[in-house]
């Protein structure tokens, strides 16, 4: 930030427009990169900070988002095998030609067009506006002046579905990453179903039983997850008034990759931070004043309804015993066949006023038959992301920021973590969320719909009652939606936490209770990384003795994250120990027969309980862990169960006689001796990523075993961990000093660019490696490039 002025300098590189000339209709900006490849962008309005925005994306980034305009434009399956399964970001298919089905269904019904056409705050503001058109234009001047054939990465060069973009393909983007968590997790389900071909079976007497096998969770967000702690003046050290730390964890490759940047237009607009790629703008950032991340959050977005099909007709259904017609559309897409030729594939899509039809979910059909299922999204209308984000970029403080998320309800399937210059530390779970009180659970779920919605918090209510529609409140944006009003928020002086469980133990001091059970549950197990950020943070600002302690600076939050301390080692691995050393000969039975664990239980003994690239012993327990999470316990796992008066240190302890516990032990010994790793082996020489032959090893670890700073290796029997798919992504911290600007160090794990060749492919993943940081601001040494871009 307190760069501006030199950027500003450079932007003044280029003549102002004349005061007695007309009004540019074109586009004009200035980019500087750093050393990081992280461009600051300077413009006069917001179609020139698009148009530098767009340019610089599609430099880093050109095959990702080309790949990405490609899907939701459906016409994936005229480049690639449209038999082949797909998960693009944007959802999850069991084939190329589903997805490109359901993409074109929304184009044919112009559902993002319409949403687009709407007055702000339901469609875009006109800031928004200028900065999607800039935008749009800046990617395709990148392509004009590289050509195809020219481009740097060969993951796309020379391809014919590299193509220039309109403004309608970056809404289109947009919108679907909103519903990826949702209607984008069911495309399989939404493109297949269609009416019984003969007659209907007789009504059943009864509800029918639920099918065995198990629960539906929507798998897109379930990959995603994140931690936020905010501290206020309260729980900071001297000199300092705040401190945030933003650290979600999200995909390593494909279009769920982040992307930073320095957004200027002087004396009206500031921000630095990331946004997701094909997003144009800053999605967790900071101001001079105001810093914020988000959490993946515990509410569902979607909601499942049951409707009796009229027997009379199967695209009929009944509604309080009245017939109503099923709408159908009849969607064609073009198909690559073998000889390169081109043929049209078409099927028919049906929906209803509870939304479109559903032959099933992940792991479960659901038969069209004397019933129907249809499934109801709750970002399907929202084209609100975008001015949300744009208000949050300018937010002087934390009570600006709810104003924000309350004005535009356009956050999807996350909350909202943030902290100002006045030392507030702020949390709102404040989205787009079905509007299912407790009593229509109750009065309205159908057998299917308590089974669920114990399992994964989705409701399946009956559609053949009206009155189980969902409700909407007053001041809900749209009919269906939970209203501000109704959901969960929290301003505290000392600190607010998440880390992808419900708003309740926010804060423990004032824990948040009394909301619809469909916002998340309070009184349950957290997980063990809540349970770290808030035993670490209650232990920094009381410290050991009950005393105040020292407080918050950013130093501390960065070297909280990388200590990489995992809660449930803290928690167990003391039994674990005392269990490996009480196996009689020094022999655990495991499922393959009994395994010598005698270096086993040295190498835990001698553990600091952490997951640094040189911790001996973590290897074995992230394993171990692993195993247990997999193993069915008969009463859980625990000697301690989870106890709702004492829920950031309980479940705790390991049911040492249970032989599963024990199993699961020798089981993951026995997992590192047919990988070859020895039991004290560093983590680092075992968790790692190969980037242009260059090995660098990687410190953290999987969600389930505690540890903050999040790694999730891939496990290979035989040959152990061989990549690391999902974890840390945009890491920042940023301190609000009591004057001065705001002290922001930020890390993007896997480096700007998913471009082999570039110089930022890798650059940043080495300072993850190694545990260092960026520093925010622009760097004097030499290798800067500027770039005047005018149009």
């Amino acid at each position: 930030m307190a760069a501006l002025a030199a950027v500003t300098a450079v932007l003044s590189l280029t003549p102002p427009p004349s005061a007695t000339a007309a009004p540019q209709r074109g586009f004009h900006s200035v980019v500087r990169d750093t050393e990081y490849g992280i461009p600051h962008i300077v413009a006069a309005d917001f179609g020139g900070l698009g148009y530098g925005y767009g340019y610089a994306a599609a430099k880093d980034n050109i095959c990702l988002l080309a790949d990405g305009y490609l899907t939701v434009d459906g016409q994936r399956s005229q480049f690639h095998d449209s038999r082949a399964a797909v998960d693009t970001g944007f959802g999850r298919a069991s084939s190329t030609l589903n997805s490109d089905i359901y993409f074109q269904d929304l184009k044919d019904r112009r559902v993002v067009e319409d949403l687009v056409r709407r007055p702000a705050p339901l469609g875009p503001t006109h800031e928004v506006r200028d900065m999607v058109r800039g935008y749009a234009a800046g990617y395709n001047r990148y392509l004009r002046d590289t050509g195809v054939a020219n481009i740097g990465d060969p993951a796309c060069r020379g391809a014919e579905w590299v193509r220039p973009i309109t403004e309608l393909d970056v809404y289109r983007y947009v919108h679907a990453f909103t519903i990826s968590a949702g209607t984008g997790s069911v495309i399989d389900g939404l493109t297949t179903a269609q009416p019984p071909e003969s007659g209907l079976p007789a009504p059943a007497a009864s509800p029918a039983p639920v099918p065995a096998g198990g629960v539906w969770s929507p798998e897109t967000r379930a990959e995603l997850g994140s931690n936020g702690i905010a501290i206020g003046r309260d729980g900071t050290g001297k000199g300092v008034r705040s401190v945030l730390l933003g650290n979600p964890h999200y995909p390593w490759q494909g279009v769920r990759r982040f992307w930073q940047s320095h957004l200027s237009i002087p004396g009206r607009f500031d921000v630095a931070g990331a946004g997701l790629l094909g997003f144009p703008g800053v999605m967790i950032g900071h101001n001079q004043n105001m810093a914020w991340s988000h959490t993946v959050a515990t509410p569902t977005t979607i909601g499942l309804f049951e409707l009796p099909v009229d027997h009379a007709n199967p695209t009929r259904y009944l509604v309080d015993g009245a017939s109503e017609a099923m709408t159908s559309n009849r969607v064609t897409v073009q198909v690559r066949q073998a000889d390169g030729t081109m043929s049209p594939v078409s099927r028919t899509l049906w929906s209803t006023r509870f939304g479109p039809v559903l032959a099933g979910v992940p792991g479960r059909s659901l038969p069209w038959a004397s019933t129907v299922h249809t499934i109801r999204d709750a970002n399907v209308a929202n084209m609100r992301a975008l001015n949300t984000w744009f208000e949050l970029g300018g937010a002087r403080n934390t009570a600006e920021v709810d104003k924000a998320l309350s004005r535009n309800q356009g956050i999807p399937w996350l909350n909202t973590i943030a902290t100002d210059r006045d030392g507030h530390a702020y949390f709102g779970d404040i989205q787009a969320v079905p509007n299912v009180s407790d009593e229509r659970l109750a009065s309205c779920s159908t057998a299917l719909g308590r089974k669920m919605f114990a399992a994964n918090g989705i409701p399946v209510l009956d559609g053949g009652r009206a009155e189980c529609g969902w409700a909407t409140d007053a001041d809900a944006l749209e009919p269906g939606l939970m209203g501000p009003a109704q959901l969960p928020r929290l301003t505290r002086t000392d600190f607010v936490t998440n880390a992808n469980d419900s708003a309740w133990l926010t804060n423990p001091a004032a824990p948040l209770v009394g909301f619809p059970t469909i916002l998340g549950a309070s009184g349950t197990p957290r997980s063990a990384r809540t349970q770290e950020s808030i035993v670490a943070v209650q232990r920094r600002i009381t410290g050991a003795d009950g005393l105040p302690g020292r407080g918050f600076s950013g130093k501390f939050m960065r070297g909280l994250l990388f200590s990489d301390h995992s809660r449930v080692a803290e928690l167990t691995a003391a039994d674990a120990i005392t269990m490996c050393t009480a196996f009689p000969d020094g022999m655990a039975p495991g499922s393959a027969g009994p395994e010598k664990v005698s270096a086993a239980c040295a190498a835990l003994a001698s553990w600091d309980h952490t997951f640094r690239t040189d911790s001996r012993g973590s290897l074995l327990y992230a394993r171990f862990v692993q195993r247990l999470g997999g193993a069915a316990v008969p009463g859980g796992p625990w000697a301690e169960p989870f106890n709702a008066a004492d829920p950031v240190n309980t479940p705790r302890g390991l049911a040492l006689a249970k032989v599963e516990v024990q199993r699961a032990f020798a089981d993951a010994v026995a997992d590192l001796r047919q990988a070859g790793i020895a039991a004290d082996a560093p983590l680092g020489d075992h968790q790692s990523v190969t980037r242009r032959g260059v090995v660098l090893p990687m410190h953290g670890a999987p969600h389930s075993l505690g540890v903050l700073n999040v790694v999730s290796p891939v496990w290979k029997p035989g040959a152990g961990n061989v990549d690391i798919m999902q974890g840390s992504s945009f890491i920042q911290t940023v301190e609000f000093p009591e004057s001065g600007g705001p002290r922001t160090q930020t890390l993007l794990t896997y480096s700007q660019s998913a471009d082999q060749t570039s110089a930022h492919f890798a650059d940043q993943t080495a300072l993850f490696s190694a545990s260092r940081w960026v520093p925010a601001g622009f760097s004097a040494s030499t290798g800067q490039h500027v770039s005047v871009l005018s149009e």
